[in-house]
């Protein structure tokens, strides 16, 4: 989007134009760092009666890490709202960005604070460990929801007992796009996949970026998980192969005392469903494959001149790839 001064222009239009009456104003606009594939920005909308209404609006950049669509997401969170789970209401949407520039939605603003790296900061063991429950209890609660229920399946499709397979052709096809310059990992990352994609023994509702830096806290305590834009219907051990793969380490585990293997155990408690170690590793390495083709993609934006933060895979990244390939999915 464009400046701020631009940016509350053409709020201040949109919004009035959601009032039958009365003179909805914009009041402390500011824009803010959360989220690496959407513009965020916060605000109040204040009633002729001096209410503040706390608001966040998300926008499509010009250039990020990955392409979704505002109007699922906004259709998706329309439809958790009759679900337990702590999602932020979804209020207005403006699909194709006539009145904002670019495809927004703007959702209720709750309270609390995101840290990424939350279960290895100063805050004591205990509390940290509580903290990894909470957020493993959380995932649980999202492949638990009742997606046939609330209508989600009218939404996105179910790709059955074919996930994997779906979600690695969706992100090959990402790659393909993107890719500026051959990676010879990811090339054989794609046939190893391709050959040991496992079967799927049930569909849930898959959030795809689960992570605490999505989670809103207050006092310890989880109030909200944010970001769906990559949601989608799927198999549970992909967001679990996302937060046990090497590269997410320090955002979901606490080292020697909350590993992979006890993630895994209290999920598996929690839920009353045992994770299958075969088919877990080439989720594991999915995950990884995964992360590469974000950075791929980043670095396209970046030369492009579409976003200022410069994204390639690194050796590390690439390194772990091949060991995760090798030892999990072959």
């Amino acid at each position: 989007m464009d400046g701020s001064s631009t940016v509350s222009d053409r709020l201040q239009k949109y919004m009035s134009a959601q009032f039958d009456d009365g003179n909805p104003r914009i009041v402390d606009l500011a824009r803010i760092g959360v989220g690496r594939s959407r513009e965020n920005w916060v605000f109040d909308l204040m009633t002729d009666g001096g209410e503040r209404d706390p608001l966040i609006l998300r926008s499509d950049p010009d250039g990020g890490l990955v392409d979704t669509d505002r109007g699922a997401e906004f259709a998706l969170l329309r439809a958790l709202e009759a679900s337990p789970l702590p999602t932020p209401r979804a209020r207005w949407l403006d699909a194709d960005g006539t009145w904002l520039g670019s495809p927004s939605m703007i959702m209720q603003r709750a309270p609390g604070v995101t840290d990424y790296r939350v279960l290895n900061s100063d805050r004591p063991l205990a509390v940290r460990q509580d903290l990894a429950r909470q957020f493993c209890d959380l995932l649980a609660q999202v492949h638990e929801t009742d997606w046939r229920g609330l209508g989600i399946g009218d939404l996105m499709p179910d790709p059955g007992e074919r996930a994997a397979l779906h979600e690695l052709d969706r992100w090959v096809q990402i790659l393909r796009a993107d890719q500026l310059e051959a990676y010879p990992e990811l090339e054989l990352a794609i046939d190893r996949l391709r050959e040991s994609a496992p079967r799927s023994a049930r569909t849930v509702l898959v959030h795809a970026d689960f992570k605490p830096g999505n989670v809103l806290l207050v006092d310890d305590r989880v109030v909200a998980l944010l970001d769906w834009e990559l949601a989608h219907l799927g198999d549970p051990l992909e967001d679990l192969g996302w937060v046990t793969q090497p590269l997410r380490a320090v955002e979901h585990t606490i080292a020697g005392t909350w590993e992979p293997a006890d993630l895994l155990e209290h999920y598996a408690h929690t839920t009353g469903s045992g994770v299958d170690p075969t088919s877990l590793a080439w989720w594991v390495a999915f995950s990884t494959f995964k992360t590469v083709v974000m950075q791929v993609s980043g670095l396209r934006s970046f030369l492009e001149a579409r976003s200022d933060e410069p994204y390639r895979p690194t050796r590390r990244v690439l390194r772990t790839l091949l060991a995760a390939i090798t030892d999990g999915s072959s």
